[in-house]
């Protein structure tokens, strides 16, 4: 198998990693037949987990929005922190806008946000 097809091949594999999980640990060599299965069962199963249930990259809104509740601001006081119009914040919550370089970096600093998730890339 170099590929799995489809969800009843999935799930199986899934079952049988979570049979071979008791049967290996950190001192089990990596010729013992168990720890090969697994190694090659866990990345078959990680590999149609990635391609089947990919969560994907957080937003630059959905960061913002999670910042701004754990910091407790509001638009208002986030338009304040980063030098902003309240209602630029809207724009750029609502995906209405981006924000500018220079906003963005703003962004970036004062909100804790890696710069990647800011630029979308």
């Amino acid at each position: 198998m170099t590929k799995i097809e489809n969800e009843k091949q999935y799930q199986w594999a899934v079952e049988r990693v979570e049979k071979l999980l008791p049967l290996v640990n950190d001192d089990t060599p990596e010729t013992d037949p168990n720890y090969i299965e697994l190694v090659l069962l866990s990345n078959l199963v990680a590999d149609y987990s990635d391609e089947h249930y990919s969560v994907g990259d957080p937003s630059l809104v959905d960061v913002m929005k999670l910042r701004m509740y754990e910091m407790g601001l509001t638009q208002a006081s986030l338009a304040k922190l980063i030098g902003v119009s309240p209602s630029r914040i809207c724009d750029f919550l609502s995906g209405k806008s981006e924000p500018t370089m220079k906003v963005g970096r703003a962004i970036s600093k004062k909100l804790n946000i890696d710069p990647a998730i800011v630029l979308g890339v």
